[in-house]
């Protein structure tokens, strides 16, 4: 089966040809079925989930349920032994569903509706975060009592998707709102957290941001103020189109600077979406339609950016593998030089009639591309399915667990 599909160099290094083989015996099985589907295996979501956290010191893992929150995979999840970061309204009823106890959830959104807040007060979730007084003010009126912590804004070079902007306050800022908040005596000033940005490639992002949180926790001591954790946020990368850091490696150096900088004292959150639930799954998508558009070679996909590879348009870089087509022999190149000296240029699109729904422009493929013909895209199990809508009328595509 794994015969009938082109993979070179690059798939070789980033697909699991256990994880390849149960989806290829699905589609065998299921002839007729219908395109895009996104496969999750759950031997390796579980596998993950078991992996993260476990060379860091007293920690404690909250899954981000915005990387993917369909139910099949949130009840695979309930069963072991993590909590849950969510964001939302939406988000606290699948769990709420699901009868996910309120211990095991917290929400690090810096703004919350009041709806929310309520919602996940009166559930029993006692952990907050906030980077402002609004949000503040907010927090002591309808959850009073709660856990707070506040987030810094750290750098996020080297992450392919930068989080930095929109929320986080610098050191100072971050003491006075935490000064604000044991003046009040209504919340309990009990942590720092930070993201590094999603996908981050650069392990050092993490030291730099240790560091800021140690300089906050002893500018707490000065005014009374001691904190009991650190939420270092998710960020942990995946292979897409080239081999990741591997979990292992980020987390020792992290272990590291943690306990030179803490000595082992606070607690550890971790909130890993991406790194749970990515590389768990393969999106199975059909060629609709193929074009010569001057000179270059158009594809188009039943999957594009609206509804599932949202995230192409924000840099993340897919890879692709096709299914042969006619008598091709098989392709066993091991180098980029081959690849790129047989290679042919393509632009990927998807299917609706919005000229924003181009998924890349640059993309090589060795043979040509057909209408009904299928294509693999490894590494699509987060942010695909959480981020699409049926915009046109296109579906999004169904999640299986395999």
């Amino acid at each position: 089966m794994v015969k009938r599909f082109n993979l070179n160099y690059i798939h070789k290094r980033i697909l699991s040809k256990k994880m390849l083989f149960k989806v290829l015996n699905y589609i065998d099985s299921n002839p007729g079925v219908r395109t895009p589907l996104l496969f999750i295996d759950k031997d390796r979501l579980i596998e993950n989930t078991q992996i993260i956290g476990a060379r860091i010191q007293n920690s404690q893992v909250f899954y981000a349920v915005k990387a993917n929150g369909d139910p099949k995979v949130l009840s695979i999840l309930k069963d072991l032994d993590i909590g849950f970061e969510i964001a939302s309204l939406g988000e606290l009823s699948l769990l709420k569903k699901l009868g996910v106890s309120s211990k095991r959830i917290i929400t690090s959104n810096p703004v919350k509706s009041i709806e929310f807040i309520e919602a996940l007060y009166s559930y029993g979730v006692r952990y907050f975060v906030f980077d402002s007084i609004s949000e503040i003010e907010k927090l002591e009126k309808f959850a009073p009592g709660a856990q707070c912590y506040v987030r810094l804004s750290v750098p996020n070079e080297g992450s392919e998707w930068p989080l930095s902007k929109k929320f986080g306050v610098e050191i100072e800022d971050g003491l006075a709102l935490l000064k604000r908040v044991k003046q009040g005596g209504i919340l309990v000033p009990a942590g720092v957290t930070f993201h590094v940005g999603s996908q981050c490639l650069n392990p050092y992002n993490w030291c730099i941001a240790i560091d800021k949180a140690k300089r906050l926790f002893e500018l707490c001591k000065t005014e009374g103020i001691y904190l009991k954790f650190l939420n270092i946020g998710g960020g942990y990368p995946i292979s897409y189109t080239k081999v990741a850091p591997k979990i292992k490696e980020i987390e020792e150096k992290i272990h590291g600077y943690l306990k030179e900088k803490f000595h082992g004292k606070v607690k550890i959150f971790l909130e890993p979406g991406r790194a749970v639930v990515g590389e768990c799954g393969i999106m199975i998508t059909k060629v609709i339609g193929v074009a010569k558009r001057g000179y270059e070679n158009w594809a188009y996909l039943d999957v594009g950016v609206f509804n599932g590879l949202m995230e192409a348009i924000g840099g993340i870089k897919y890879s692709y593998v096709p299914e042969k087509i006619g008598d091709e022999e098989d392709n066993l190149l091991e180098n980029e030089q081959g690849f790129f000296e047989k290679a042919k240029k393509w632009v990927l699109a998807g299917p609706s009639c919005d000229s924003m729904d181009v998924i890349e422009k640059n993309v090589f493929f060795e043979q040509e591309l057909r209408p009904g013909q299928t294509v693999l895209i490894p590494s699509a199990g987060a942010y695909t399915t959480s981020y699409a809508s049926e915009f046109n009328g296109f579906p999004v595509p169904l999640v299986v667990i395999i």
